[in-house]
């Protein structure tokens, strides 16, 4: 392979970074900032600010702008990726160190367009490729209100660790000439439907193929729209599986009512599972504020995606690993390890507690062909979101310094065979992967693994 062209698919390997606003972003403690103040607005350009205000909080554009104990939108999150780390920039009207001197065409070309105002191409940690279907006038909105809804504070980015020669951003222009889609030049007709208005808010703002869909070789979007398969199909990032949101009854959303998506989005919990990792943050910090109508036009849309494997085989409850808990005839390692660590919650049925502890019966999320997301949460545990509509914060301890990679492997392959559901075994070569990548704690010291 020529230098140039390994150089190229080197840095384009950052474009897996365009899933951090949703999964490794935070708000800053301290959101109401400093005291200095935003240039005033009135009348008209006022409800353009507060248009633009709710618009930012639909694309969580905090998350990843906003570094923990920082001010809003100052820039300064590390965000990791596979050559290095990446700090946000300063968007707020700071004209020193922000955004302050940026003409409204600056700003499109920056989250439209993926240029910077120098000319250079932005790294793709910026989803410039899902904004570009942001309409026009939304995007003045939002122009506005970084520009007179935020405070402006001085705070210089900082320049990014990842070493020469893949610091270099020519690269970076390839992959946007390859991947990056044509941007929209006029607002689309006024529709009242709410598929249309939640296909909109999905596929842009709300970018949700960031964490969702697969990436190609380049660690692009396979799909940044509907294609009938692969769009929001399903995604690892940050050591985390994003969920399949087409219509699988068994790992997707076919099971789900558009009722369910909805309080799902609204409070991060519902019967059939919880928020944790990066979603945790998008309800708690984004979706829980988008309104009713936009959600309902998102579950809508969402429940028009068809399934990814239309002929896998639709999951039926089976009690007879209840049976053979209660009675106590299951002594594999996989079913005493369930009932010394898991049982008192999920049950011994797998059916949790409704909107308390999830269910693991049937559950989409247990039934996914990749563990990650699995190991992840018993390695490290989780919480979920704090909402308006669901205030009680509940959260799982983490297991690393309680269970062995093999006793991890053994009870996740138990629920994932158990109560009906169907997913592959998993291997303690699996879960020291993952215990490795996300930095638990070593496993416990027994005479099996000494």
């Amino acid at each position: 392979m020529k230098a140039s062209k390994k150089a190229t698919m080197m840095v384009a390997a950052s474009a897996l970074l365009a899933a951090s606003a949703w999964t490794i972003g935070a708000f800053a403690d301290d959101r109401q900032g400093d005291s200095a103040t935003a240039a005033p607005v009135s009348g008209a350009d006022a409800q353009l600010v507060e248009r633009g205000r709710y618009l930012a909080t639909v694309a969580d554009c905090a998350a990843c702008h906003t570094a923990k104990n920082g001010k809003p939108f100052a820039g300064g999150l590390g965000i990791e990726s596979p050559i290095g780390r990446i700090y946000s920039t300063n968007i707020t009207p700071d004209k020193s160190s922000g955004i302050g001197k940026f003409s409204y065409d600056d700003f499109d070309r920056a989250v439209r367009h993926g240029i910077a105002r120098d000319g250079s191409t932005l790294y793709p940690a910026m989803p410039y490729a899902s904004y570009a279907k942001v309409k026009p006038s939304d995007m003045q909105a939002l122009y506005a209100y970084f520009m007179h809804g935020v405070q402006p504070i001085e705070r210089a980015n900082k320049a990014t660790d990842i070493p020469w020669p893949l610091s270099m951003r020519w690269p970076l222009r390839f992959w946007r000439m390859a991947f990056a889609p044509e941007v929209a030049t006029d607002d689309p007709p006024v529709s009242n439907d709410p598929v249309a208005r939640g296909r909109y808010l999905v596929e842009g703002l709300a970018h949700c193929g960031a964490c969702h869909t697969p990436r190609g070789w380049g660690l692009q979007e396979k799909a940044l729209s509907d294609d009938g398969k692969t769009y929001l199909s399903g995604g690892v990032i940050d050591n985390f599986l994003a969920k399949n949101l087409r219509g699988d009854q068994k790992d997707g959303l076919g099971t789900w009512t558009q009722d369910e998506i909805f309080a799902f989005l609204k409070s991060g919990r519902t019967k059939h599972s919880a928020a944790f990792g990066g979603m945790s943050e998008v309800v708690e910090n984004s979706m829980q504020h988008v309104n009713d109508a936009d959600l309902t036009a998102i579950a809508a849309y969402l429940k028009t995606l068809t399934s990814v494997n239309p002929s896998a085989a639709v999951l039926t409850a089976n009690a007879s690993a209840t049976d053979k808990l209660r009675a106590g005839t299951d002594r594999s390692n996989g079913a005493l390890t369930f009932v010394d660590n898991c049982a008192a919650c999920h049950r011994t049925s797998g059916s949790g507690y409704e909107s308390t502890f999830p269910r693991i019966a049937l559950s989409s999320t247990v039934n996914s062909n990749d563990p990650t997301s699995l190991i992840h949460i018993v390695l490290m545990g989780g919480e979920m979101p704090w909402t308006k509509t669901g205030p009680t914060h509940y959260g799982m301890p983490g297991f690393a310094k309680r269970l062995t990679d093999r006793d991890i492997a053994d009870v996740l392959t138990f629920v994932r065979t158990s109560w009906g559901n169907q997913a592959p075994p998993v291997s303690a070569e699996q879960v020291a992967k993952v215990r490795k990548s996300v930095g638990a704690a070593s496993q416990p010291k027994r005479p099996e693994n000494n």
